[in-house]
This record gives C-alpha cells, structure tokens and sequence, in this order.
C-alpha cells in the first residue's frame, strides 16, 4: 500500500530558503527540539524560532507539522 501525501506547496513553488533556514527546518524535521536544534547549529534559542518564523512566512505555513511534511517532500 502506497501514501501519498498532498502537500500545498510543490518544490516548484517553494520560495527560496537561505542555507541557514533550511538546515534549521532539516534539524526540525528530524525531530530536533529548537533548544537542540539550536545547540547543534550553534547558535541561541531566539535565533532558531527567528529562522523558524521566516520560514513559516515565507511558506505561508503555521504548524510545525505542517513544516515537517513539507521538508520531508523536499527531500531535507
């Protein structure tokens, strides 16, 4: 049995992601806390949630989630 899972977004669509904010969205769909996440990156906690609200403005997406899904169609 095959899933397919719908996404609103192809890649085709996606905006641009700078290398930070798409390294971040990789530690998040992996699972990674922020405070992980930003601990891996180096980087502080506020810095991560601000890479996580561009990312969702640009992506017109609210949930984590939703993030998630996203990334893993996008092959992160």
């Amino acid at each position: 049995m095959s899933l397919t899972v719908t996404m609103p977004h192809d890649e085709a669509t996606v905006p641009a992601l700078a290398p930070r904010e798409r390294e971040t969205l990789q530690h998040i769909a992996a699972g990674r806390t922020y405070l992980q996440t930003a601990r891996h990156m180096g980087l502080s906690k506020h810095t991560v949630d601000a890479y996580l609200r561009r990312i969702r403005a640009k992506l017109n997406i609210n949930s984590t989630a939703e993030l998630t899904r996203l990334a893993i169609a996008m092959g992160l």
